[in-house]
């Protein structure tokens, strides 16, 4: 049995932030009923073109990753049937999860008043570009303006004397950590009132999920008053340790080592290049002698690395006690041999995703497929009781689809 199983979400949400957060609760077992506007459904599911990549047809990745494993329902909330429709599904839902801002869910009827008026119970949670608070909470936002440009990671990322800024790796990138978190922040709540009975509102935002991800570089600039700066490409690394950077192989492929005691680990490195009478040079002794020698070091590993190609020094460093790690792309990522192990992509319908990363009794998690736009309204409306000549009628009227 997965852990949300018996959890209801009634999920009013668009794009990829916090309909991400309703994904992990499906992974997780939960039962997802996705609210869409009941024309054009859920705008995401027009987004085909995504930098260089573009989707014809379907299934579409770009709307799957986010909505995989949910039942979808169109519904016209403007309407005062909609709005019946929408307050019966919150009453005996365990979970209201919402994107829409704030004069929004005045004007619709589903702010935190509204829906706790039918189920006091329920766990209201909100994912917001800004937070709840402040000047600017009422506006809002995506993972490129409030996660990446001003949580500070596109600076962070940016070498020094670049015009401009490193965009994100890919789409939806902080709106998925983000999701993941309000994901978390909404078990916690659950358990809060499984042991008190009392409920709670959940708030996650872009921008807080941006500094957090960034946590450990701005506790640093605050101790140190000075900001984290990016480091120009293709350097080695440390200035200080010649096993902590990046080295390329012959078939121009990269290596990454993070080996942060140089003297635990330098004669085993040694030994993996064929080269173990390194490991006896007095330049590389200590810790002490290997600092002030990381140039000669890294040269020397740069010499020796250049001279096998990648899948040489993957066999060769499965005797390596250090971390290290290749560089690889998305595509690589997916057949790496560990990645599969360990059910980090799975079968989603028709298509392959990445599973949220949580797993439970060491299981792979289980992804359903997206569903088509307002494919289960009927099943969901004769779960609440409605008759044909009921649902027939709101269909007529325009109230659902």
């Amino acid at each position: 049995m997965r852990p949300m199983e018996g959890i209801r979400v009634l999920e009013v949400a668009m794009y990829g932030f916090v309909p991400s957060a309703g994904a992990v609760l499906a992974d997780w077992g939960a039962d997802v009923v996705k609210v869409e506007h009941a024309v054009t459904g859920d705008p995401q599911r027009g987004l085909r073109q995504t930098g260089s990549f573009r989707v014809e047809g379907d299934p579409n990745p770009n709307v799957a990753h986010a909505n995989r494993g949910k039942r979808s329902l169109g519904l016209d909330m403007t309407t005062p049937e909609g709005r019946e429709v929408l307050h019966e599904l919150a009453r005996d839902a365990d979970v209201f999860l919402t994107s829409f801002l704030p004069a929004s869910r005045a004007r619709l009827g589903i702010d935190i008043d509204d829906i706790r008026a039918v189920n006091p119970r329920i766990v209201y949670a909100r994912g917001s570009a800004l937070g709840p608070r402040g000047a600017e909470s009422g506006r809002g936002g995506y993972d490129m303006t409030a996660f990446w440009a001003r949580a500070g990671t596109a600076a962070s990322i940016t070498p020094p004397g670049t015009e401009g800024m490193i965009s994100p790796p890919g789409p939806a990138y902080g709106d998925t950590i983000s999701g993941t978190n309000l994901a978390g922040g909404i078990a916690a709540a659950l358990l809060r009132r499984e042991r008190t009975g009392e409920t709670a509102v959940v708030d996650v935002s872009l921008l807080g999920s941006g500094l957090w991800a960034l946590g450990h570089s701005i506790g640093l600039s605050l101790h140190l008053g000075r900001a984290w700066e990016g480091v120009a490409p293709s350097t080695h690394g440390s200035p200080t340790n010649p096993l902590s950077g990046l080295y390329r192989t012959a078939d121009d492929r990269y290596i990454t080592f993070v080996m942060l005691q140089p003297a635990k680990f330098w004669a085993n490195v040694c030994r993996c290049l064929d080269r173990p009478e390194l490991a006896d040079d007095p330049r590389f002794a200590t810790t002490e002698s290997i600092t002030r020698h990381t140039g000669d070091a890294v040269k020397i590993l740069r010499e020796a690395i250049a001279t096998r190609p990648l899948a040489e020094w993957t066999k060769r460093f499965a005797a390596l006690d250090g971390p290290w790690a290749p560089v690889q792309d998305t595509l690589q990522a997916t057949t790496d041999a560990q990645v599969r192990a360990n059910g980090y992509i799975g079968q989603a319908g028709d298509l392959e995703l990445v599973a949220s990363p949580v797993q439970f009794d060491v299981e792979d998690t289980v992804l359903g497929p997206a569903p088509e736009f307002a494919a289960q309204t009927e099943e969901i409306l004769t779960e609440l009781g409605y008759d044909w000549d009921r649902i027939l009628a709101l269909k007529a009227s325009g109230a659902v689809t």
